[in-house]
């Protein structure tokens, strides 16, 4: 069955054929490491996750690279302000390696709680400045760069290609309305490839012009050439990164003589109770804190219940349905491991009808542009018949055979199952009504001034995991590792 993708390039769904038969090459645009991941990121992980997955199931070998800068990305997203990690470290007072690494690891710890693979290849901006030269220097000699006072830039007049992806023109990339254009340009439009480096500039590196640092966009069309190669298949990212990172990506590297992406991919926006996400409104949220509060399957399960090309609105209703709905899922899947390795011999030929049309309806809606909300809605509709027959108590050829394609299409493609989830343990609504039956229990200890009893409750709770917060809006609890 061929798999169909919407290319943000030609602007609608294609077959997707892989330049090599059998492999497939992806780069994704990872994350500038300054402070912890948002939910924006948590998506992109995740998307991008299962695309890995099913193109693997389906039975190709994937090279999946995924950068992460940490070096170059200025405050203003252009050519202008400071580095974002030299800002951090100032602020946290350490060294912008230092931060760096600590956001790095941070990044990776909750994309793991996700259940995101890590990638094939995580290349670093800092650790390929010789690529990101090179690149540069093949610019200068094709006349499509400049250098002046120690810094390059891309010339974007000579590239009338500019604007292929996002259909946006060049006119639209004018500088100076955040920021007063750097006088060195030719022309405002004009971005840095490569940045002179003031006094105060900590990361730099010697370069043939002088000691400076790479400009933001050099850093993944270097680093996508090198280990996918030329025309490799797929480059994915934000919607917001089309422009004007991707067009200079594609510029960049097209106007020094490469073949590059042949397939582009892209997510959209995530929203926070209907608004936009941002620090300066306080509607904001880190991943890392929506992990706290959350089952993080329930978080990776709500993520993949929208489209990824739909906006995705992340609410605390919206949370709640995905987690009831979740359990209900996990459950029915606990069961059946149970019951196939103790039901009687045979099979259900029913049973062995859902389990095909499950099949099919799963790979037609994955093959149709990575349709998760469908492939999710297969599930569902095969829980009825898979009940049905748990509750028969025999037929174990085909209960295990119903348990070998959850685990490959609920684990192995969507990556809802990890191991931890499968252990018999309290989860879910359950959970939450008997921490709040001891919440009551420890509050009525309290009204009757039994302050021992009411404190042991609580002791007892922490050391189970439980924390309990008391606020004028009464008692709050929240989960915590052990």
């Amino acid at each position: 069955m061929p798999f169909f993708l919407y290319d943000t390039m030609q602007r609608k769904k294609v077959e997707f054929v892989p330049a090599t038969p059998g492999h497939v090459g992806i780069y994704v645009c990872g994350p500038t490491v300054y402070s912890d991941a948002h939910l924006g990121h948590g998506r992109a992980a995740v998307v991008y996750d299962v695309l890995r997955r099913w193109l693997t199931h389906e039975g190709y070998k994937v090279r999946f690279v995924s950068n992460v800068t940490d070096v170059g990305h200025l405050t203003d997203d252009a050519d202008e302000g400071e580095d974002k990690i030299q800002k951090r470290a100032k602020l946290e007072k350490l060294e912008p390696m230092e931060v760096a690494d600590k956001y790095f690891w941070r990044y990776f710890e909750d994309t793991g709680a996700l259940n995101v693979a890590k990638p094939s290849i995580t290349p670093r901006a800092s650790g390929h400045i010789i690529e990101q030269i090179e690149l540069t220097k093949e610019l200068l000699e094709r006349g499509y760069a400049y250098e002046v006072n120690g810094s390059v830039y891309f010339r974007a007049s000579k590239w009338p290609d500019y604007g292929r992806l996002s259909g946006r023109k060049l006119e639209d990339q004018q500088a100076g309305a955040r920021v007063e254009v750097r006088g060195e340009k030719e022309d405002p439009r004009d971005w840095a490839l490569w940045k002179r480096a003031e006094p105060e500039h900590i990361m730099r590196w010697p370069s043939p012009w002088g000691e400076g640092y790479p400009g933001w966009h050099i850093e993944c069309s270097a680093m996508s050439l090198k280990y996918l190669g030329e025309g490799f298949d797929i480059h994915a990212g934000g919607i917001d990164l089309q422009f004007p990172h991707h067009e200079c990506e594609i510029a960049q590297a097209e106007a020094a003589g490469h073949e590059f992406a042949r397939y582009w991919m892209h997510h959209n926006h995530v929203l926070l109770n209907g608004e936009k996400m941002a620090k300066s409104t306080g509607n904001f949220i880190t991943l890392r804190e929506l992990l706290e509060k959350h089952e993080p399957m329930v978080v990776r399960f709500y993520l993949l219940q929208s489209h990824y090309r739909s906006v995705l609105d992340l609410t605390d209703a919206g949370l709640e349905a995905a987690s009831k709905a979740y359990f209900r899922l996990l459950e029915a899947y606990r069961n059946l491991r149970a019951e196939a390795e103790r039901a009687d011999e045979g099979e259900l030929p029913v049973l062995e009808e859902a389990l095909s049309r499950l099949e099919r309806e799963f790979a037609e809606a994955m093959n149709d542009d990575l349709g998760t909300p469908e492939a999710i809605a297969a599930l569902f509709t095969f829980l009825p018949e898979l009940n049905k027959a748990l509750a028969a108590g025999e037929g174990r050829a085909s209960l295990e055979r119903a348990a070998e394609v959850l685990e490959r299409l609920g684990e192995g493609v969507l990556g809802l199952f990890p191991p931890r989830v499968l252990e018999a343990r309290v989860e879910g609504p359950l959970l939450a009504g008997l921490i709040e039956l001891l919440i009551e229990q420890r509050q009525e200890a309290r009204r009757r001034r039994d302050f021992e009893a009411a404190d042991a409750i609580r002791e007892r709770m922490a050391e189970l995991g439980v924390v309990l917060e008391d606020t004028p809006q009464g008692t709050k609890w929240r989960l915590v590792s052990r």
